[in-house]
């Protein structure tokens, strides 16, 4: 099926577009009244993920309200413990919780492989229902965490200021460290090749806790399978998004992969030294800018805008919209990105 608009994928494979493309992550969730209105139907977010009528309703909602240049399947990143043997709850105002975690090795024993098409069906049936409703109008970008992200939870087993559990298992058994990260990275290759089966037209990795590593551990543990990712997927444009990972930019410059996301930490200038011409930007409002006046957000949006040049570059958030801000406040945001030409 030919895309109506394509400025998402052509910005990603570095080619001329008549203007800046723009979506926002979190973007199909709880700013919007809408998806409260389908969230209340259920029994939480874990249902509605996992039924994908829902979950296909959900993510077209910021296409149709906002009008972003790209929808992105409603999912989590925490599907691909679950699929290899490791349940969890989302415990509400909490966030994840693990009952089991992953601290020996005797413990992957009771973990295996994800089967994408047995244990995350419901992702794949989402992505083809959204696809078809869709119908073109814009790209579908499918999604997964990074190992290194998925690791720090399976063996935490909750949210972490400081994931200190996870990062003594990396020092302390490096061995093992490797054994889960490398069932987490070939689960998560069979799961994104699924997804783009289904129909998804771009991929993004998302590193959630990038930033906590120093950098000679996000080497050895943090890009080393994210490269063998990228390396694995070649049928569509691939987006790294470490947040945090100011330290690795250089590094990632070189991964097989079209788009780096950059964090509102992340000048705009030195990341396109550091990175490297070869690769689009994503980013990198911070979106605390989005709580001012209209006027202050359009000016700051503008700034972004110029600082990225117009080329190579994919206007988004530094990180995911805060549940509390007002959709009219990222309409804003979106359509100052739209008029805006270099």
């Amino acid at each position: 099926m030919t895309l109506q608009n394509d400025l998402l994928i052509r910005a990603a494979k570095g080619e001329k577009t008549e203007r800046v493309p723009v979506w926002l992550m979190r973007q199909a969730g709880r700013i919007l009244p809408e998806y409260r209105a389908v969230r209340s139907s259920v029994s939480g977010f874990i249902e509605l993920a996992k039924t994908p009528e829902l979950a296909a309703e959900v993510t077209i909602q910021p296409v149709d309200l906002l009008g972003v240049d790209a929808a992105i399947i409603f999912s989590d990143i925490l599907v691909i413990p679950e699929a290899m043997g490791l349940p969890y709850q989302m415990v509400e105002k909490k966030g994840p919780w693990f009952e089991n975690t992953v601290s020996s090795t005797s413990d992957l024993a009771k973990i295996h492989l994800a089967e994408p098409e047995q244990d995350l069906s419901y992702v794949l049936d989402a992505i083809k229902i959204t696809k078809k409703e869709l119908n073109g109008r814009v790209p579908l970008i499918g999604f997964a965490g990074a190992p290194w992200t998925i690791f720090s939870y399976m063996v935490e087993g909750a949210g972490s200021k400081t994931f200190s559990k996870a990062k003594k298992m990396l020092y302390a058994e490096p061995e093992l460290s490797h054994q889960l990260l490398q069932m987490i990275t070939e689960s998560t290759i069979r799961y994104l090749k699924a997804q783009i089966e289904a129909g998804a037209d771009l991929i993004q990795i998302f590193d959630s806790w990038a930033g906590i590593l120093s950098p000679e551990q996000y080497d050895t543990f943090g890009l080393k399978y994210i490269s063998q990712i990228c390396n694995a997927i070649n049928d569509v444009p691939v987006t790294v998004f470490a947040k945090g990972a100011f330290f690795a930019r250089k590094r990632m410059g070189t991964l097989n992969c079209e788009t780096i996301g950059l964090d509102w930490n992340m000048s705009v200038s030195a990341s396109r030294r550091l990175i490297g011409d070869s690769k689009t930007l994503q980013g990198n409002l911070d979106p605390c800018v989005l709580y001012s006046s209209d006027e202050e957000i359009e000016k700051r949006t503008i700034q972004m805008l110029e600082a990225f040049g117009g080329h190579k570059h994919i206007a988004n958030l530094g990180h995911g919209v805060y549940p509390d801000i007002h959709p009219d406040k990222v309409k804003v945001f979106i359509e100052t990105v739209k008029n805006w030409r270099a």
